[in-house]
């Protein structure tokens, strides 16, 4: 069920009801800007991941910055976009089961839809959703550039795959899929090159075979937002899909540059607002945002512009901070912004974005997709 939103416009930072989930809107306008301008020359596009936001404002105001689209991950969160009015969305991942295929099927009468595969059953399935509803569809075929997970393996395999999409009088061969998803948050520059040199080259090797059989790939699609700027000057790939670069989130913020400094490239500005609830000893303080607040996947979150403070324990309902003696210590009452670990689980335990500029609420923006796993 919907909740009622924390927050009124107009209201002060402070007066927001907490836990509550912020944007500070000059920081993640300023990273929306910055990814813009960072592809300009390279002829490659953005294609957002909306599995990070989760949010068809926010898709909006991507797309008005040149965005081709958005990426989602299931099709409850395409449902929602579509619905929201984006016009065109990829489902970056498998879709199996055919209650599943048939709404996929069925949003390709309200917007353009393509979805990925790895799987010739996966393929057939497919072109009978897209039969019954009388659409044809496009299907990327998914290769597995290092990532282990999803994806046929680059070359030969993926050539015949894509054959068998081209061959469908239901289906349109959309291109490949090609997302390192590892690489993204491996934590030196050398790593992260090494990873995407070979993506690159799988990739490249793939596009080329197909091109011999007389099949262009449209989207040569994958990148994050910890490797987006290699992939972009690949000369291969057309289409990035970063997502966590609007938020960015703490686990990001650990990524190393060259110099073997914390990549600073995006500015963290996704918050999860808590309030001190507790003081009950010195050099402890405890918030109203535990575990259902804050995902952990990725670490416990950073207290925001308060490196005299950690965050050392969450519960359910706590979160215990810890602070040296000569630190002055937080007042009962007092609202602190926490950095999240991994911002996507941490969004799609919120309905709402409450949205501050300069201490002030100015929005309130709807998690549409909030939920939808399947």
């Amino acid at each position: 069920m919907l909740q009622p939103p924390p927050a009124q416009p107009g209201m002060r930072e402070d007066e927001v009801d907490t836990p509550a989930l912020l944007i500070d809107l000059d920081r993640f306008e300023a990273n929306l800007d910055l990814m813009a301008a960072s592809i300009v020359g390279t002829g490659v596009k953005i294609r957002p991941h909306a599995k990070t936001h989760k949010c068809a404002v926010i898709a909006h105001r991507q797309i008005a910055r040149g965005a081709v689209g958005q990426c989602v991950q299931k099709v409850g969160e395409a449902e929602a976009l579509a619905w929201g009015g984006v016009p065109d969305i990829l489902v970056s991942n498998e879709v199996v089961g055919a209650s599943k295929l048939a709404r996929l099927a069925a949003l390709a009468g309200i917007t353009r839809i393509a979805v990925c595969a790895d799987d010739p059953g996966n393929v057939a399935a497919i072109e009978a959703a897209a039969r019954d509803a009388g659409r044809r569809i496009d299907v990327l075929v998914e290769i597995d550039v290092g990532g282990g997970r999803c994806g046929v393996a680059p070359g030969s395999d993926a050539v015949a795959l894509a054959q068998a999409i081209a061959a469908s009088k239901y289906l349109r061969f959309g291109g490949l899929q090609a997302y390192h998803g590892r690489a993204q948050h491996m934590r030196t520059p050398e790593l992260r090159e090494a990873a995407i040199a070979q993506t690159v080259e799988d990739t490249r090797r793939t596009v080329e075979m197909l091109r011999q059989q007389g099949l262009a790939c449209d989207i040569v699609g994958g990148a994050g937002t910890g490797t987006f700027n290699l992939e972009a000057h690949s000369g291969v790939f057309n289409e990035l899909q970063a997502g966590s670069y609007c938020f960015m989130d703490a686990d990001y913020g650990r990524n190393l540059d060259a110099a073997g400094q914390p990549v600073t490239t995006f500015a963290h500005s996704l918050f999860v607002l808590a309030t001190v609830m507790s003081a009950p000893r010195p050099g402890i303080a405890v918030v109203d945002a535990g575990l259902k607040a804050l995902a952990t996947d990725a670490g416990m979150p950073l207290v925001w512009q308060r490196p005299d403070m950690k965050v050392v324990s969450l519960s359910d309902e706590h979160g215990k901070i810890e602070f040296a003696s000569e630190t002055a210590s937080p007042k009962l009452g007092e609202k602190l912004r926490l950095v999240p670990g991994h911002c996507d689980p941490t969004v799609d335990r919120y309905d709402w974005y409450v949205g501050v500029r300069k201490g002030r609420v100015e929005c309130l923006w709807p998690i549409v997709a909030r939920g939808f796993n399947h």
